[in-house]
C-alpha cells in the first residue's frame, strides 16, 4: 500500500499525542521486540517507537523494524520513530484519499 504525502501529514498529526508503545534499548532488536511490535501494530495501527541508540544505529534499527513488520515509516525525529501498518481485518484509522 502506497501512502501519499497528505496521508503522512494526517498520520503525523494523529501521532503527535501518542506515547511510545515499544522501546528498543541497549540490547537492540530481539525476537520479543518484534512480537511486541506486531501486537501493537495490530491493536493500534499507528505507533511510536523509541530507539535508544546513536544516529547510524537508529537508521539501521528503523530499517529492520520496517522490513520485519511490513509497516511504513511515517516520520523519524531523534530517538522517536512513527510507524503505521493498516489492519486489513479491522481498520481503525480512516486515511484521507
Amino acid at each position: 500500500m502506497k501512502i501519499t504525502e497528505q496521508q503522512k501529514r494526517h498520520l503525523r498529526g494523529l501521532a503527535h499525542s501518542l506515547k511510545p508503545v515499544v522501546m528498543v534499548g541497549q540490547h537492540g532488536l530481539k525476537p520479543s521486540i518484534f512480537e511486541e511490535l506486531d501486537i501493537a501494530l495490530n491493536a493500534h495501527e499507528l505507533i511510536k517507537v523509541r530507539i535508544a541508540a546513536d544516529r547510524d544505529e537508529r537508521k539501521e534499527i528503523s530499517a529492520k523494524i520496517i522490513e520485519q513488520t511490513g509497516a511504513k515509516l511515517i516520520q523519524s525525529i531523534g530517538q522517536m520513530s512513527i510507524i503505521y501498518r493498516r489492519n486489513n481485518k479491522d481498520p481503525k484509522i480512516p486515511l484521507p484519499s
